[in-house]
């Protein structure tokens, strides 16, 4: 319950660290998990501080030296273990502290068991799809690189980095690479280079190591914050036989950090080469495409109607007289066949007409009704008759046969 207090009734320091104290004591026994630093061992006590392996915090452990013995030779700094203990709180100095019954070191297998259970989360979770991997850019502006001051790995991607092209530019972020510091500080590091809208690729390099060493980049936070990073991330841990976590969910893993650099960096030689090829290649190509185009404009400029076109007007010219000429003489031809068969049957109509017969010195001799009289015993006496000579025609009584 809080205590009732004013500026007119304070209570004692010794009142409030009781209190505090008893608090404490309620919360009974618990099981911590955590990473050793600042062990020390005085006479038959151990004190240490045990650091939470995501978070910037730690607390305070002791214990009798026999509990940490029986955990045996592995509980180091730097080690990660379990501790059963009881929190205390030391009224005379006001702090708190855990007072270790039990230690127990997390061994290699349960940490690849628990390992494994959180790739089974992350990969639910599409951490590890293909389709979220960003590309990287062909020549980053600038790299950011996260690795260990003075190390292997740094030199290994700055050297050969530079050996590919000599103009790139880094933006180094030195940090802890194992240990209990190490995922702050690369967190950290991420978060800088990430907020930089000139860092356009981040390396996060470390050279090999036992499993142990390389735990911090298998941290589920840091996981999650390459994969909410704005900038694309290269994974180079280790060696090619080291997988952390951070290989799958980064967006390009490198097998090195010799290897990241060829990675994010382009040789120059070789983009030297492949632009004088595709040069080449273009030159090739458009003077063929040239030669074509002046092969077809030397034989269509050949041709008779470009070459001469004066001759051509002339051509179709003596093709028009000779097409005029030609028409001429069918016509005439024609008119001249026509003539003449009118002529032919002009004299074969002559030839057939009765006035011919008329001119030889016939006569006609008809009735009044038009009919011709074809013999005499066909007029009648007293009967007019018709007679049709060449020059007119006469009128005639029939007085009867002659004799």
């Amino acid at each position: 319950m809080a205590m009732e207090t004013s500026a007119e009734s304070p209570v004692p320091v010794r009142t409030v660290l009781n209190a505090v104290s008893g608090w404490v004591g309620r919360l009974g026994r618990i099981w911590v998990e955590g990473q050793i630093t600042e062990l020390n061992r005085r006479a038959g006590t151990v004190y240490l501080t045990l650091r939470d392996p995501v978070a910037n915090m730690s607390v305070r452990v002791v214990g009798p030296r026999a509990v940490f013995e029986a955990a045996g030779p592995a509980v180091t700094d730097g080690a990660r273990v379990v501790v059963h203990a009881k929190p205390d709180f030391w009224v005379n100095r006001g702090t708190f502290s855990l007072s270790a019954l039990e230690v127990r070191p997390v061994g290699v297998g349960e940490l690849l068991a628990r390992l494994e259970r959180l790739k089974q989360v992350l990969a639910a979770e599409g951490l590890f799809r293909p389709e979220r991997k960003r590309p990287l850019p062909f020549l980053p502006g600038t790299v950011g690189l996260i690795c260990g001051r003075d190390s292997d790995a740094e030199h290994d991607v700055l050297q050969n980095a530079r050996r590919r092209w000599p103009a790139v530019r880094f933006r180094v972020e030195n940090t802890a690479v194992q240990g209990s510091h190490a995922v702050g500080e690369v967190l950290e590091a991420l978060r800088g280079l990430d907020a930089d809208p000139q860092v356009e690729v981040i390396i996060i390099a470390r050279g090999g190591g036992a499993m142990e060493d390389l735990l911090p980049f298998s941290d589920e936070a840091l996981v999650r914050a390459v994969a909410a990073a704005r900038t694309p991330v290269v994974s180079a841990i280790g060696h090619e036989q080291d997988s952390p976590i951070l290989d799958l969910v980064a967006d390009v893993r490198a097998s090195t950090p010799t290897d990241a650099a060829k990675k994010v960096v382009p040789d120059v030689r070789e983009q030297v080469q492949l632009v004088r090829q595709l040069r080449d290649r273009g030159r090739r190509c458009l003077s063929g495409r040239v030669e074509r185009e002046r092969a077809w404009l030397e034989a269509t400029r050949s041709r008779p109607a470009l070459a001469d076109p004066v001759r051509e007007v002339e051509r179709k010219a003596e093709q028009v007289l000779a097409l005029r000429d030609r028409a001429r003489r069918c016509l005439s031809g024609a008119l001249d066949r026509a003539g003449d068969q009118l002529s032919h049957t002009r004299a074969r109509l002559l030839a057939l007409s009765p006035a011919a017969t008329l001119d030889r010195g016939y006569a006609i001799v008809q009735r009044p009704d038009g009919a011709v009289l074809r013999s005499a015993a066909e007029a009648e006496k007293g009967g007019e008759l018709l007679i049709r000579l060449p020059d007119g025609r006469l009128r005639t009584t029939v007085e009867g046969p002659a004799d």
